[in-house]
């Protein structure tokens, strides 16, 4: 989950964006037009980072992601490339990366790095929580590094997990290493709690998801802990790259996870579950306990189908079709994401990693807004982030042709394809799906679709299949399956 300029007790964004690309000078946090529109289209400038981490200092947003990737921007639309993928002597965030975390490299058995975390403790300075894994075991390291800028150079403060013992031992005092209960220790998020307690979540596929607490004046977990206190996941699950994220507005903790594979193929795809603290019990919007999820060791190994079921999907395979039938915007296996709240704006975001249909595993950052549901659930506006704000619109912006595509809860490489729906004035869907709508104020929207209730919010963004600014809505239904849709 992202950091802030400075040390604070509650894991939350302090200020707004204030700068663009070009001639645009619009953020999270800038004036808008009326219906939640901008006065300009954005200008945006696209980067390559894999699981990307993000971090605000100095004005600017970093994301940190796999093999020591990273990028800079100051509104969230046009990005500068830091450090492209590579573990090699020439990355700019250690003097030599290779030499610096030799030990964990060593360890795991590998010559890269995975999902890291950048965090400010409060003493001011940045934490680099690096992992290594060997790829195809857990065999992995978890440690960290420390700089006085948020771009390094990194000094390494050695590491603080290990998994994949294969010599008897683990973390876990007087137990053997199984990867079956104990977790691959990789994808670290750290963050403070709404009391001001620092805590680190990790995991991937293995033992799951596990949280640990952060001492601050070291950076390490608190002696005594072994891997931590276990949230979900399990015998081997394909559930990875926790984040946590509180929402003051509805007082409650949002533990963001990615279920499924992550290349082209692997069917990634993002799920929420949500808490009162951080230690739980995490529940979904079925009201599952997720501390149950977990894969069935009767079945092949990465067992995807005992999981599914589970957790509030909130972004997958999705492709939009243009006005004129052609394939439009999509999304491939989005993933290893990093939600935050900006409190100064009461807005909330998230970056994440995706791929996209028919370009293989060719990936970029994107950045959405996030909107609370009444029932105070996240759901992911369908287009990347442009400036917009919510509410500000009535029945009749809202009413209108749309595409529309739901996200079923099957984890697979299968693309969910849009399919053309009317909104009418009096309240009916009409087209491939059939059902009632209404709006509740300014932005919230309950759709009816084929005998599903889904409820969300509608807002103005910038659709690239238009070129224009169009409405828009998110929503999602009690059995954790969402539906997007584009005013067409």
């Amino acid at each position: 989950m992202p950091s802030i300029d400075a040390p604070l007790t509650r894991r939350v964004m302090l200020g707004g964006t204030a700068a663009a690309a070009g001639a645009l000078a619009l953020g999270p946090a800038a004036a808008h037009a009326g219906g939640g529109r901008p006065g300009h289209p954005p200008t945006y400038v696209d980067a390559t980072v894999h699981d990307p981490d993000v971090v605000r200092t100095g004005g600017r947003y970093y994301v940190f992601g796999s093999h020591a990737a990273a990028a800079s921007t100051e509104d969230l639309f046009a990005w500068d490339q830091i450090a492209y993928d590579g573990v090699t002597p020439e990355n700019p965030l250690f003097d030599d990366v290779t030499v610096e975390l030799a030990e964990v490299l060593e360890w795991a058995r590998t010559t890269t790095l995975w999902a890291p975390d950048v965090s400010r403790l409060p003493d001011g300075r940045f934490y680099y929580y690096y992992c290594a894994c060997e790829g195809t075991s857990p065999r992995s390291g978890l440690g960290v590094a420390v700089a006085d800028e948020v771009t390094g150079p990194y000094r390494d403060l050695g590491i603080i997990l290990r998994s994949g013992q294969d010599d008897g031992t683990s973390e876990e005092p007087g137990e053997a290493y199984d990867p079956w209960v104990h977790p691959n220790v990789i994808d670290a998020d750290v963050f403070a709690d709404d009391d001001g307690t620092w805590w680190m979540v990790y995991g991937s596929f293995s033992g799951g998801i596990l949280l640990l607490e952060l001492d601050p004046a070291t950076a390490k977990p608190v002696p005594g802990q072994g891997y931590g206190r276990h949230l979900m996941g399990g015998n081997h699950a394909r559930i990875e790259g926790p984040a946590i994220m509180y929402h003051p507005g509805t007082r409650y903790y949002y533990l963001f996870v990615t279920f499924g594979g992550l290349d082209a193929a692997g069917g990634y795809n993002i799920r929420v579950s949500r808490a009162r603290t951080p230690e739980g019990p995490w529940f979904d919007i079925s009201g599952t306990d997720m501390s149950t999820v977990k894969a069935d060791p009767d079945l092949p190994l990465f067992d995807d189908v005992t999981i599914a079921p589970h957790g509030t999907k909130i972004a997958g395979n999705v492709r939009f079709r243009t006005p004129d039938g052609a394939p439009g915007t999509g999304y491939v296996s989005p993933g290893g994401c990093s939600p935050w709240y900006d409190e100064e704006s009461g807005d909330a975001f998230l970056a994440f990693h995706t791929r996209f249909p028919g370009t293989g595993e060719i990936h970029n950052v994107r950045v959405h807004r996030l909107a609370m549901t009444r029932s105070g659930w996240p759901v992911v506006l369908p287009f990347r982030y442009a400036g917009e704000r919510l509410g500000g619109l009535g029945r009749h912006d809202v009413a209108g042709d749309y595409e529309v595509v739901t996200m079923a809860k099957p984890i697979g490489p299968e693309i969910a394809e849009s399919r053309p729906v009317t909104l009418t004035r009096n309240g009916r869907v009409t087209g491939e799906h059939t059902g009632r709508w209404r709006l509740t104020g300014r932005s919230h929207v309950v759709l009816e679709l084929d005998d599903v209730t889904y409820s969300g919010v509608a807002a103005t963004q910038w659709d690239p299949d238009l070129e224009a600014w169009s409405v828009t809505f998110s929503a999602v239904s009690d059995a954790g399956t969402s539906v997007w849709g584009a005013r067409r």
